[in-house]
This record gives structure tokens, sequence and C-alpha cells, in this order.
């Protein structure tokens, strides 16, 4: 479990694909692995989810370590003042070097399923991201691909997804929505955090790059660097 960023009130960490964000009774799950973790540090194991990943997503997380900073935490989310970014590789190549994408999405609860729709409707919800791409595509053993970085301006269930999905260029390993289901995972990291503490007034920003393993090490030299 790599801890980026901790303090009293709240930690960063590394979530690992397949690990769930929340809390479950049978499955290894991001609660359990971090109280487990701070533990064997000495420290309390209290912690508090306050976003979610989707189960095959990794990179950073934030927790809030008491109820009252998970509060204030939710609502610097749901006022748009945390910034996410994430790196996605997608099929194809698209036509700008940058843009933004403005959609309504309707998520299907019993199939697990997000559709962009055309009206809004009840359970509709506006989808808003920008996005540029770090590198001309390049052949990989998956076909024509390019390497993302996306800032989300809402925060949908799997938003990055089934936008990109829509305009023909879905994730790599992404089957659930059109891309090929090779065996190597949802090419979508979260890559970057940063907010403004709302218990110090501290700038937070961390960044944490994807693992170098496929389909990532292809891109080498294309993918931020960087670790704060």
């Amino acid at each position: 479990m790599r801890i980026l960023y901790i303090d009293k009130y709240l930690l960063l960490c590394e979530k690992l694909p397949g690990v769930l964000s929340e809390a479950s009774a049978s499955e290894e799950n991001m609660p359990f692995l971090l109280a487990e973790a701070l533990r064997a540090r000495g420290e309390r194991g209290d912690v508090f989810p306050v976003h979610r990943l989707d189960r095959g997503v990794g990179g950073l997380m934030v927790f809030a370590r008491d109820s009252v900073t998970a509060g204030k935490l939710s609502a610097l989310i749901a006022a748009r003042e945390m910034t996410k970014q994430y790196l996605c590789l997608v099929h194809g190549a698209p036509a700008e070097a940058e843009g933004e994408y403005r959609d309504l999405l309707f998520k299907d609860s019993g199939r697990n399923k997000t559709f962009v729709v055309k009206r809004m409707r009840r359970g509709v919800k506006e989808a808003v991201l920008t996005w540029r791409a770090l590198s001309p595509a390049r052949a990989t053993p998956w076909g024509e691909s390019s390497p993302i970085l996306v800032t989300m301006g809402t925060g949908r269930s799997h938003q990055i997804r089934v936008q990109f999905s829509s305009r023909g260029m879905p994730l790599l390993g992404d089957g659930k929505y059109g891309g090929s289901d090779n065996g190597i995972g949802v090419a979508l990291w979260s890559h970057r955090i940063a907010f403004t503490h709302p218990r110090t007034g501290k700038t937070v920003d961390v960044a944490l790059p994807p693992p170098r393993v496929a389909p990532w090490d292809l891109f080498d030299g294309a993918l931020p660097e960087e670790e704060k």
C-alpha cells in the first residue's frame, strides 16, 4: 500500500487495479487495506472514502481520516473544487490535439453501464471533461492507440470510458465499452489530484505516473513521469 501524502486529516494513496474502492465484507477493498497499512505504521486505521474508482482502474485516491474532513472533501468535490486528472489509452486518434466533451449520460444500474443520451430526463446527468493528446498515435499490439490526459469537469459513473467510446475511441482493454477486451485491463489511470486542504488551507497536489507495464510501457516518453 503506497501512501503518497498523509497528515492527521487525510491521505492520498495508490489503488491497484482489481481492488474495490469501498468497503466490502467479502472482497479485497481499499478501506480494509489502508486500515491495515496505517496500523502497521502505529497509527489509527480509520479511513472514510469520499470518491471511488472503477474496480479495474488504478491510481490515486484520497481518503479522509475523520468524518468532519470527509464531509468537507465531499463538499469540495461537489463544488468541482478538486482537480482530478486521468491518463487513458484510446483506440485510434482524435481529430484534434485537445478539446472538451460535453454529453448527457444515463446510468442503467441494472446493467452497470452508462449511455450517452440525447435529452434530459429523470436519471440523466450532464458530463463534462477536457482532454489533451500527449503524443501522436502509435502502433501497438492492439492497433493504433493514443495517450490522452483528461481533466474532469464532472465525476459521472464510467464517464471517461463512455464519452470516448461514443466518439469511436474506446479505451484499450475496455470490452464493456467497445475496446479490445484483451486481458490487459482498462487502460485508465488516476494520475493527479489537487485541491486546497479543507482543514489547513494549504495546497495539496500529488501526481502518480502509471506503472511501466503493458500497455503503458509502449508510451514511455509520452506519459508524464513526475511524482510529487
